[in-house]
């Protein structure tokens, strides 16, 4: 399939970036920036005087350096700030320790769970963040330190790289997975998701013998649902409950999931009512970034790290 005389690429959720018109850059007192390099997405993120002003989302390339640089550019992009200007930086996911124009390293699950806070407010006890490459959940306290955490990075299958594999293997925008999913008569049986290679296997086999595609999309859906509720019940599942990542926007894995735990995930939209009032994009692949540009913040308003930026 072709669109604009290009080859779709149903793998790749659309890039996307974006700038907050409500605030001047030259009036904060920090500038900070976070820059989340994934195994398949980059999120950078700028936070000015511990506001949400930019971001950019963009896909990961074969080097981290150059994603890095790619996704500050983009969260620029719209602005007339420069790197220059931006006071400290953090690096954070799969590549943290490859991004040029940080002064520091945090874990993703730090991250996740001080974006997490900032995002969905407080009360925030149980972070599910779904990678590209594996799945952490996570349990915080009320200021978003992390208190315990398990994960479960043994297999692609049962995270963001298995389901791009599989949208790609059926061609079907990941996007449209999720609402597919339940366009069925029935819940058809969950397939393996205990290794990517079984999975595709099996997904071709349904697809041979003529199982309608969303029936399989959503015995697909059901099968990455169960595995993360059995990494969550490891966990232990607190509320409020909130999923972090790509397949936080795919509904057919995030429904049935609640289903399996009858338990709701918090709702996806911003905890500050200012951000929600004049519908600022709310979007749970930043989660990380916007974590290590806070952590950014914090580092410089209590002494613990120097602003870098140039007279």
């Amino acid at each position: 399939m072709v669109q604009q005389g290009k080859p779709i690429e149903f793998w790749r959720w659309p890039e996307n970036n974006w700038v907050n018109p409500d605030i001047d850059w030259k009036r904060g007192k920090f500038i900070t920036a976070g820059v989340d390099v994934g195994s398949v997405s980059t999120q950078v993120v700028i936070i000015v005087g511990g506001e949400f002003y930019a971001f950019g989302n963009t896909r990961t390339g074969s080097n981290s350096p150059d994603s890095a640089r790619k996704g500050m550019d983009y969260a620029l992009e719209k602005t007339d700030l420069k790197l220059e200007n931006i006071d400290y930086c953090i690096g954070t996911g799969y590549g943290r320790v490859n991004v040029p124009m940080a002064q520091q390293a945090i874990t993703e699950i730090s991250c996740h769970a001080k974006g997490a806070n900032f995002m969905y407010g407080p009360e925030v006890r149980t972070v599910m963040d779904m990678g590209g490459q594996d799945c952490k959940a996570i349990n915080i306290d009320e200021r978003g330190k992390v208190l315990n955490f398990m994960m479960n990075d043994k297999c692609a299958a049962g995270t963001g790289r298995g389901m791009e594999v599989f949208a790609d293997l059926i061609h079907v925008p990941v996007w449209e997975i999720g609402p597919r999913s339940f366009q069925i008569s029935r819940e058809p049986p969950s397939i393996s998701t205990t290794c990517v290679v079984f999975a595709k296997s099996e997904v071709m086999g349904l697809l041979e013998q003529g199982i309608p595609e969303n029936e399989i999309m959503a015995a697909y859906c059901s099968a990455m649902a169960h595995r993360i509720m059995e990494l969550l019940k490891r966990l232990g599942v607190k509320e409020k409950f909130v999923i972090t990542g790509g397949i936080a926007k795919n509904e057919g894995v995030v429904k049935r999931l609640e289903r399996e735990l009858g338990i709701k995930t918090a709702e996806q939209a911003w905890h500050n009512p200012k951000y929600r009032k004049k519908n600022f994009p709310f979007d749970t692949q930043l989660t990380g970034a916007i974590g290590a540009a806070l952590f950014g913040q914090t580092l410089l308003e209590t002494g613990k790290a120097k602003s870098v930026r140039k007279a």
